[in-house]
């Protein structure tokens, strides 16, 4: 998933300009000009993570700014606060079980999907909008 994003962040959606994945002819193209088109920018995420030891938080700060830094929009805080540690150590065998009993985590997720559902419903209405929507970074890249 992480590789298409970065052709959905400003790719090259012509593959035949670089015969696949030639890599002079990418370099080549992009030190001629290439745009960056941001095919994602304005729309609207959300991101649950959880894990059984260490990570978990730090995972869910970087997939938030990853996603920011290509000019997706949050939902809203309650739609990126999930970084939820589920049978902290505990064997890998026990973890479905573990989630299974945490219904603070679940409800936690049910906000982030609800958070994520409401604030597309407003943007399809023309309600919800971006502040900085027309404004571009000095720097592209």
């Amino acid at each position: 998933m992480i590789d298409r994003l970065v052709c959905a962040d400003g790719g090259n959606p012509d593959p035949t300009s670089t015969h696949g994945k030639t890599p002079e002819e990418a370099k080549a193209l992009e030190l001629a000009g290439w745009p960056y088109p941001r095919h994602l920018a304005g729309r609207l995420f959300s991101v649950v993570v959880h894990g059984d030891s260490i990570g978990a938080e730090s995972l869910r700060r970087n997939l938030s700014d990853w996603l920011t830094d290509m000019n997706l929009v949050s939902a809203g805080a309650m739609a990126e606060k999930k970084g939820g540690y589920i049978g902290y150590e505990k064997p890998y065998a026990t973890s479905h079980h573990e989630l299974d009993e945490n219904a603070a985590f679940q409800q936690d997720v049910r906000s982030a999907a609800i958070t994520l559902a409401r604030a597309i419903r407003l943007q399809t209405q023309d309600f919800y909008k971006q502040p900085d929507a027309a404004l571009k970074p000095a720097i592209q890249k």
